[in-house]
């Protein structure tokens, strides 16, 4: 027999999910709105506002996406990538292997920047990269690498993008609202993040 589901309360001490806010589980429980509703359109302008503000952006483009933070890596990807472009990508634990295998499957050549786990990624090491391969279209590179929590230097990883006319892919997904980010100030071009982490909020939103 079936019966109602009820989660015992558990602390959630793991890179993510992480606790809900009572808030937001508060949140959940209240009625259920079309989305043509003007309460709707004008919750919508909210969120928007309030994603530009969690990311430091004035990005037109600040968008939540119905799905985990993989559909937002992989829709960074597609959209920048196409086959036959090369793309740059600094390894420093699970996730940078991640943007790796979304390379591939846009049919693009990763070229690989590898530090130990654990390690910040190498500003040196990503500069040496870009001047052996000048037709790299975009650097990739994971802000606050969930797997060990290594954080590396975002600011100084798009400025040397920046000097070598290449695009950035930035996995936000650990570090947005837990350090600083300040995506229009680095320069920073397409950035994606997850519900899960930091904000406290419910999975399954990127």
């Amino acid at each position: 027999m079936i019966s109602s589901f009820k989660p015992v309360a558990r602390t959630l001490m793991g890179p993510g999910p992480s606790d809900v806010n009572p808030r937001i589980l508060e949140a959940l429980g209240r009625t259920t709105i079309g989305h043509l509703d003007p309460q709707f359109i004008e919750m919508m302008d909210q969120i928007k506002q309030l994603l530009q503000y969690a990311f430091q952006t004035k990005n037109e483009l600040t968008l939540p996406v119905s799905a985990p933070g993989s559909a937002g890596m992989e829709a960074c990807f597609v959209n920048l990538l196409e086959p036959g472009d090369k793309a740059i990508v600094c390894i420093n634990g699970v996730f940078g292997n991640r943007m790796v295998e979304n390379v591939t499957r846009c049919g693009a050549t990763a070229v690989t920047v590898e530090d130990d786990w654990g390690k910040p990624v190498d500003p040196a090491k990503v500069e040496a990269a870009l001047v052996a391969n000048p037709d790299a279209k975009v650097l990739c590179f994971v802000h606050a690498e969930t797997s060990t929590g290594a954080r590396s230097d975002a600011q100084a990883l798009a400025s040397l993008a920046q000097k070598h006319d290449c695009l950035t892919i930035v996995d936000t997904v650990t570090s947005l609202g837990g350090v600083e980010l300040k995506v229009d100030e680095w320069g920073l071009d397409a950035v994606y993040s997850g519900t899960q982490k930091c904000l406290s909020c419910t999975p399954g939103l990127s």
